[in-house]
């Protein structure tokens, strides 16, 4: 553990989007991509960062593959997807030298944990990664809502999402030349204006229980450990207003 260095955010809890794990292939795994990422995140788990990641599944599963599929069926294959990342996370932060483990808020007791409050909290105090897949368990919730969720039980201090944009904008910059980019954020801002950050459902968690939000760009992986040690990147949201 470095001497030299102390982490703003003791405790995180990181979203990761499936489609960030895949790379420039678009789809499944690319594991040079994931180990770029698993190297940022170690760089935390060295200073004594408390790490829990929530993952997404779209580099598998985009919801219903046509309009007649079943919506709760197909969140449960979403929820599959997930699980299959949060493994292949594991096995590149393993590889770096970090403990692991996966929970999952539906039960797959071969290959994962069940998702429990009290261990994930021991884990985190023993120093251990804790990667949350399946969402919330539940059909009809993005893997933003877990997080969101997650971010509340377990007291974190910041929830981290890494994206592929640098940040919140008022529409979107890979269409709209002249789209701003904020700075800071109050989560009633993000609400009122309807900004695409996270779902509804998320928003109003995070505002309801004051967690501090950081939106950032995942092209520099790096970005994941500037933010941990409190250097600016990305959007800042909370309940604050800054004068």
């Amino acid at each position: 553990m470095s001497d030299t260095v102390t982490p703003k955010y003791k405790r995180i809890l990181l979203k990761l989007s499936g489609e960030a794990l895949a790379g420039d292939k678009k789809t499944g795994l690319d594991f040079p991509t994931i180990e770029g990422i698993c190297q940022s995140i170690k760089k935390c788990y060295d200073i004594g960062t408390e790490i829990g990641i929530v993952v997404g599944g779209g580099n598998f599963w985009r919801g219903r593959s046509s309009g007649t599929m079943d919506r709760v069926r197909a969140d449960h294959i979403g929820m599959l997807a997930t699980t299959m990342n949060a493994l292949a996370v594991a096995d590149v932060l393993e590889s770096l030298g970090c403990q692991v483990r996966v929970q999952t808020a539906i039960e797959m007791r071969s290959i994962a944990e069940p998702y429990i409050r009290q261990k994930a909290n021991r884990h985190f105090e023993k120093g251990r990664i804790v990667i949350f897949g399946c969402g919330t368990g539940s059909p009809f919730f993005s893997t933003d809502s877990a997080a969101s969720l997650r971010a509340a039980e377990l007291n974190v201090d910041v929830l981290l999402k890494a994206t592929m944009v640098d940040g919140v904008y008022d529409k979107d910059p890979n269409r709209f030349d002249d789209a701003v980019k904020y700075e800071h954020l109050s989560h009633h801002d993000i609400l009122a204006a309807g900004l695409m950050v996270l779902d509804g459902t998320a928003a109003a968690m995070c505002s309801d229980n004051d967690i501090p939000l950081i939106v950032f760009d995942l092209h520099n992986p790096d970005n994941i450990y500037d933010a941990v040690i409190g250097k600016k990147v990305g959007t800042l949201v909370n309940n604050k207003i800054e004068n």
